[in-house]
């Protein structure tokens, strides 16, 4: 199927109603992960604009933003959503050819991040504050109210999704917002902050600045103008973004990866589970924080289950983003190397490759999705996040066993159960260290009702859901001694 090539965004930021380059003049090249070449281009910004964006928030928050009612917010978000809906073939072919992502998953995550918009805002107007029993004479009340001007730094696997995510909640609670996207891939960004303009949000209520992150997203980090911060990526920048949080005194956010188990007992429906246990690691190419990346099966199936899967495996191919093959290139030549390399130091025997279609561009950066075991789950490929098409299979012995291989990484994001027994099922979920548990599936197709977040290494706060709103603000407590 052929498909029109969209109108890609320009080099400018949006910054307080305006499209302006960056201060430096400078612009950053867009690679098509697909076939290498050159897309679109982005403003190279710096500390100079995002020192203009945090104003044009911070001016926006105190004036015509601040000024609107829960309900005026809700009916702006709503309205976006509309139209993101409307725009949504246009931006799935930006998308997919930006990140690299099969295009029949672009139009999904359109669908994800239409939807954020809609939740958020019909949720504007439902949060209230309480009044708490005190002593006679005082009313005592507690209200909930914005941060002021929020920071998000979001990355590249999933754009268009992450700008509903993150933005979102925070806009509906109030807040003025900062947004610093991935250079790796960001063009629907730019297109959906276009779309809010159309929605009539006020002038610098949306602020968006693209760059390289150690250059315009440290200095939107560590910026003493911002009062929350929200940042999606690897545990080592979320470190130094959690630091320059805690230097400014502001709270934050961080959702930073995971290295998450699948647990299949003896007694799971394998035919409902194995072809979920591989669309959880190959959808995106596996470059999903909460992607199934380690598979852990009850030894007396083992030969089974790993028999089903080499078939399944044999079948996937990485195909060009609009051939809409079994999972598309990844991201950049740099994450092909970092993929490659766990393969080839892998000490486990390889199970089963997928294939490369054939005639694919020299230039793409294209990995075969692999199914590796039995892996030792205290080795590399068994604790640390590849990123890639690489699912790590490991035997347990009982159920016990399968707790303790689980949880025993410095990761905590998500797990998935799969076994009939239902006792089994609440008490394996209760054991799990992570911030979500699926039983008998996995994903929930952008689950934007469902608060997510980590431990430990994974981070620490919720987005999504009712959680995400508390998240973006903050309470006050009002005391009145009326005699």
């Amino acid at each position: 199927m052929s498909h029109a090539a969209p109108k890609m965004p320009q080099p400018l930021n949006l910054i307080g109603g305006s499209w302006v380059p960056a201060k430096s003049g400078k612009t950053i090249d867009v690679v098509s992960p697909s076939d290498g070449e050159t897309i679109a281009s982005l403003a190279d910004s710096g500390p100079d604009d995002i020192d203009a964006a945090v104003a044009a928030a911070r001016k926006a928050y105190e004036g015509d933003w601040g000024r609107l009612t829960a309900v005026e917010r809700g009916r702006l978000l709503m309205k976006l959503g509309t139209l993101i809906t409307r725009d949504a073939e246009e931006l799935a072919l930006i998308e997919s050819l930006d990140n690299g992502k099969p295009i029949g998953q672009a139009r999904a995550d359109m669908v994800a991040a239409a939807r954020y918009f809609e939740f958020y805002g019909s949720a504007a107007d439902k949060v209230h504050g309480e009044v708490v029993p005190f002593m006679s004479g005082f009313d005592v009340k507690v209200v909930r109210e914005p941060h002021g001007v929020t920071g998000h730094i979001i990355p590249w696997n999933y754009p268009a999704q992450m700008f509903g995510r993150t933005l979102a909640p925070a806009l509906a609670m109030g807040n003025a917002t900062v947004i610093k996207p991935a250079e790796e891939a960001c063009l629907t960004t730019l297109r959906i902050a276009a779309l809010a303009e159309e929605a009539g949000f006020p002038a610098g209520a949306i602020n968006l600045v693209t760059g390289y992150g150690h250059v315009a997203g440290a200095a939107l980090s560590k910026h003493r103008g911002i009062d929350f911060i929200s940042f999606t990526g690897s545990p080592e920048v979320g470190v130094m973004i959690q630091t320059e949080a805690a230097k400014n005194f502001i709270g934050c956010t961080l959702e930073l990866g995971g290295k998450s188990p699948q647990i299949v007992f003896a007694d799971a429906d394998l035919d409902r589970a194995l072809p979920v246990v591989a669309n959880a690691i190959v959808q995106n190419g596996g470059q999903t924080c909460s992607a199934g990346s380690r598979l852990l099966v009850e030894r007396s199936i083992w030969d089974d289950v790993t028999g089903r899967l080499k078939a399944h495996f044999e079948k996937l191919v990485a195909a060009p983003a609009m051939e809409n093959g079994s999972l598309g290139p990844l991201i950049s030549a740099r994450q092909k190397k970092r993929v490659e390399t766990f393969l080839a130091e892998a000490s486990a025997p390889v199970i089963a490759r997928g294939k490369l279609a054939d005639g694919l561009p020299e230039g793409g950066f294209y990995v075969a999705p692999a199914l590796l075991g039995p892996v030792d789950p205290k080795s590399a490929l068994g604790q640390d996040e590849v990123f890639g098409p690489v699912l790590a299979a490991m035997p347990f012995d009982d159920e016990a066993d399968a707790i303790a291989i689980a949880n025993d990484t410095d990761y905590g994001l998500a797990a998935g159960v799969w076994t009939r027994d239902g006792d089994r099922q609440q008490r394996v979920a209760k054991a799990m260290r992570c911030g979500q548990v699926f039983i008998n599936g996995y994903g929930a197709g952008g689950g934007i009702e469902l608060p997510f977040g980590g431990v430990r290494k994974s981070g620490h706060g919720r987005e999504k859901g009712f959680e995400a709103l508390l998240e973006f603000s903050t309470i006050k407590t009002i005391v009145h001694n009326h005699g």
